[in-house]
């Protein structure tokens, strides 16, 4: 075979693996989107079950929560920050407004407790903010920091004690559903109204990065602070809103978390951060920020809970899924270092 020809057979090759890399260059979630697809076909060729329309208001009602808290940690990550103080947050202001409202004001409407929730999440961000402008100091060294002093504070002033009785308000936000079936088995499955609030949330965070001058400012200081800083942007101010927005977040997570299990627990939450932090990074976002997107943040939130809810019904026990979303996260590493060689 002749040198010509052999190079004739590589580039056809040459030009489809190429072309492949431009593509999940252009569009990073696309990942996320092809582990989805390869999970679910898996996952139900091996138990049909996992077609029913319960399994699916399951993923959605679990991925609300954890969805919140991927937004605000697209946007600190984006910025060129990160952030692991965001379930401290959720704990402390869920709690706190609980009790408050328990006490205080049984009867508040479900608007003034989001409002609230959502003031005092704000605050505790930007208080993450404020101390790494000041300390010019990397943010996780100063979010793992507020992280321990948030739960600190919860458990030494506020308390400890769990709060079985919720605010008939947070109660009846938690019961409410948008469409009710019931399964062949008889059971009644519900889709809960909670999941227009992150829908919302996605919704405002997408508009902001995408139409908005604070957004570009986000993807220019994540990405080069350095020229953004001498382009105008005040990297200050918008590290004190990128905190303050996942805080606010978090604060609202928090109490759609109280209001769909019915119980405020101080310690809830803990431990949750790391598959937040996964799901934005398998959505596409990179670690050093300047990227990442609100659709890949989402499909990512769904990979995770895919992990978490479903592989049960494929008899892989619980103790497997950690070391399958590792894996997960490592194939995403190399895939993603391997288009960017091949661009």
């Amino acid at each position: 075979m002749s040198l010509s020809a052999t190079n004739e057979d590589h580039a056809p090759r040459a030009g489809f693996a190429s072309r492949t890399a431009g593509f999940f260059r252009r569009y990073p979630e696309a990942f996320a989107a092809l582990l989805i697809v390869v999970l679910c076909v898996a996952v139900g060729l091996l138990n049909p079950a996992f077609w029913q329309l319960a399994n699916l208001f399951d993923i959605l009602r679990a991925s609300v929560v954890r969805g919140l808290f991927a937004l605000g940690v697209l946007m600190v990550l984006a910025a060129g920050g990160l952030d692991v103080s965001f379930s401290a947050i959720a704990a402390l202001v869920m709690y706190a407004v609980t009790k408050a409202v328990t006490l205080f004001a049984p009867d508040m409407g479900m608007l003034s407790i989001f409002i609230m929730s959502a003031v005092g999440g704000a605050l505790l961000g930007a208080i993450n903010g404020l101390l790494v402008n000041t300390l010019k100091a990397p943010s996780l060294i100063v979010t793992i920091g507020t992280q321990y002093a948030y739960r600190g504070f919860l458990l030494t002033f506020i308390g400890t004690a769990l709060f079985m009785n919720i605010p008939p308000a947070m109660d009846a936000f938690g019961q409410w559903s948008l469409m009710s079936r019931t399964a062949e088995n008889g059971f009644t499955v519900q889709l809960p109204g909670f999941v227009l609030v992150l829908a919302v949330a996605a919704l405002a965070t997408w508009a902001m990065l995408r139409f908005t001058l604070i957004g570009r400012a986000v993807y220019a200081i994540g990405g080069r602070p350095d020229i953004a800083e001498r382009l105008g942007y005040r990297v200050s101010s918008v590290q004190l809103f990128v905190f303050a927005w996942a805080g606010m977040l978090a604060g609202i997570a928090g109490i759609i978390h109280v209001s769909s299990n019915r119980l405020a627990n101080p310690f809830d939450l803990a431990g949750i951060e790391l598959s937040v932090i996964s799901a934005v990074i398998l959505g596409g976002a990179r670690i050093t920020g300047g990227s990442g997107s609100v659709l890949g943040t989402l499909l990512g939130v769904v990979l995770i809970t895919l992990v978490n809810n479903v592989l049960i019904l494929i008899g892989i026990p619980s103790s497997w899924q950690t070391a399958i979303l590792g894996l997960f996260i490592l194939c995403a590493g190399v895939f993603f270092v391997l288009q960017k060689r091949a661009g």
